[in-house]
């Protein structure tokens, strides 16, 4: 018997590096310095796979795209994201919602919400409003509020397509 649904949680962290573009939810943001990572660094969709993952108890984004696999250096996490959710569906289950959080001192997330939305919402196959990202600072604490680096939390609620 399949479990109807199953929630999951997933964080990631990433601090900020020169020279690199600053890519969340699969949105180039404007700003002087991008996330670092093995990939894109694209917190936000990170968070959002391994949230999946997780619901499925199917471990995380590392261990499915290993930062030590050369094929995965500098991928768009959009494809990432698209990998993840073909694994959700060969196992039958697909989105409830997802909801996020993105902490960052800077810039401003609110003018690329919608656009962030609706592209999650395009890979994962399902509507706008079953994505929700919101976005908060750290009021100056740690090394988000001094500008080092970005946070996301993410949980997915995915719903079993067998009966």
């Amino acid at each position: 018997m399949k479990i109807p649904y199953r929630i999951g949680l997933g964080y990631d962290v990433h601090s900020f590096e020169e020279g690199r573009k600053l890519i969340l939810g699969g949105v180039h943001i404007p700003f002087d310095k991008g996330l670092k990572g093995h990939s894109d660094a694209d917190a936000l969709l990170h968070a959002i796979c391994d949230a999946m993952l997780g619901a499925l108890a199917l471990g995380d984004i590392g261990q499915h795209f290993p930062d030590t696999d050369p094929q995965y250096k500098g991928i768009d996490s959009k494809i990432l994201l698209k990998e993840t959710y073909e694994i959700v569906r060969a196992m039958k289950y697909k989105i409830g919602n997802i909801d996020s959080t993105i902490v960052i001192e800077n810039p401003k997330m609110a003018p690329h919400i919608n656009l962030m939305r609706s592209t999650i919402a395009e890979i994962l196959e399902c509507e706008v409003n079953q994505i929700s990202i919101k976005a908060t600072t750290s009021e100056k604490m740690g090394f988000v509020g001094t500008g080092e680096g970005a946070k996301v939390l993410a949980t997915a609620l995915l719903i079993c397509e067998e009966e």
